[in-house]
């Protein structure tokens, strides 16, 4: 691989165009029939790189309708083709280019960095880093990269790409790739303890092997988990969204979760009971951008394995104003109460832009589940439904391109 990067301005020329995975989940979430677009760019595409971004779009359509196996296949075959893609942008005169140093995963990989531009006056390429294959020349000429390759094992080759092209790299660069290390989830714990305020529980990778023997008694669980004590939290490494995710209060129930998965590595880490007063699971997710922390969202759920899409915060009127509550009062109550963690915690990590999903214990400190610089943060929901909700990610959406504008030196007025 060539460290020595040679640049241009003719976007058009080198950068091949795609709707993009903003305007298409948006259309998938808003129950447009994408299967009929799947067929109409089916029959429009070509192998070549003029046709890699209907083919990238294919990709797209394909995982959203369910079929991961073919959408990451075509994948496949258009980064063969082309490894240079350019994003929908409002203007046909950017005031801004930004260029995103993505890795080859599936579309939930990378960060949404199109959800956090969109209707702005900045233009958005992306470079997939494909281990094995040399730089583009020429790439895209742009004021600013950000790396929004994911931590974690499936992620490592193409970062591994990204991290030596990082040293030479001729324009500012954000989330580099020795801070987004850091949150693979049994180092985020070293990096956090001992943070005044802050509750994280160790977590620790675990295969297979080694848990059998716990379970038969022959080896106690300190040796495997310093902290631990069950009830345990376990799920397969890799896995997001609950995947594979469980509470087991045994070594009887964790023989039974083993016996029922088939793979063979596993994050462990004690359980820890968030619940309010009223019983009730209440997760945040927290967004920090350029330092600064914002309210994302806040779901609420009678079991603690609660995420925002099985919350049914649509059906729940009262728990919706409880999350409208949380947004509107966030720098005065919770922002403000952990304040200083949240600072610390932002410094130890050292990322531009990076989520937090967390709760609240019950002595009052900022319990950390995990910390993520690819969680979707996105204006989709209803405004019918949640009517709060678009004018705090708007809010979100003008810090991330502020601080862009920021870190080139360039000053403009972000509308409130």
């Amino acid at each position: 691989m060539t460290t020595s990067i040679s640049l241009s301005e003719r976007w058009d020329e080198i950068c091949t165009p795609r709707i993009g995975v903003a305007k298409l989940t948006q259309a998938a979430f808003e129950g447009q029939d994408i299967r009929s677009l799947w067929h109409e760019l089916m029959d429009k595409a070509s192998d070549d790189v003029a046709g890699s971004g209907m083919g990238m779009d294919l990709s797209v359509i394909s995982q959203l309708l369910g079929d991961q196996p073919t959408g990451l296949a075509i994948q496949k075959e258009m980064l063969a083709l082309q490894r240079l893609y350019r994003s929908p942008c409002v203007t046909s005169s950017p005031r801004l280019r930004v260029l995103a140093l993505a890795s080859v995963m599936d579309i939930g990989g990378n960060t949404p960095l199109e959800f956090l531009l969109q209707d702005s006056d900045i233009e958005l390429a992306t470079f997939y880093a494909v281990p094995g294959m040399p730089l583009p020349v020429p790439m895209p000429d742009h004021d600013i990269a950000i790396v929004v390759a994911p931590d974690g094992d499936a992620a490592r080759p193409s970062m591994e790409v990204i991290e030596a092209l990082a040293t030479a790299w001729p324009r500012p660069i954000l989330n580099v790739p020795a801070a987004i290390g850091v949150l693979d989830r049994d180092r985020l714990y070293h990096r956090l303890q001992g943070i005044a305020g802050l509750e994280i529980p160790q977590t620790a990778r675990a295969t297979r092997r080694q848990l059998e023997p716990l379970i038969q008694g022959m080896l106690a669980l300190e040796a495997v988990l310093k902290d631990g004590a069950f009830p345990l939290i376990i799920r397969p490494i890799g896995s997001h969204a609950g995947f594979g995710l469980a509470k087991v209060d045994d070594h009887v129930a964790l023989a039974g979760y083993l016996a029922g998965r088939g793979e063979e590595e596993f994050f462990i880490s004690r359980f820890v009971n968030y619940a309010s007063a009223d019983g009730m699971f209440r997760k945040y997710r927290i967004v920090m951008v350029d330092g600064k922390a914002y309210a994302c969202h806040m779901a609420i759920a009678d079991e603690w394995k609660v995420w925002y899409l099985n919350a049914d915060m649509a059906v729940s009127v009262s728990h919706r104003l409880e999350e409208a509550k949380f947004m509107q009062e966030f720098d005065q109550q919770f922002g403000l109460r952990h304040a200083a963690a949240l600072a610390e915690m932002n410094a130890r990590i050292g990322l531009d832009y990076v989520a937090i999903d967390c709760a609240e214990t019950v002595d009052g400190k900022l319990l950390v589940f995990e910390a993520d610089n690819t969680a979707i943060v996105h204006d989709m929901d209803p405004p019918n439904v949640y009517p709060y909700k678009s004018p705090q990610m708007k809010k979100i959406f003008k810090a991330v391109q502020a601080m862009l504008y920021h870190r080139v030196g360039r000053q403009r007025q972000v509308a409130a």
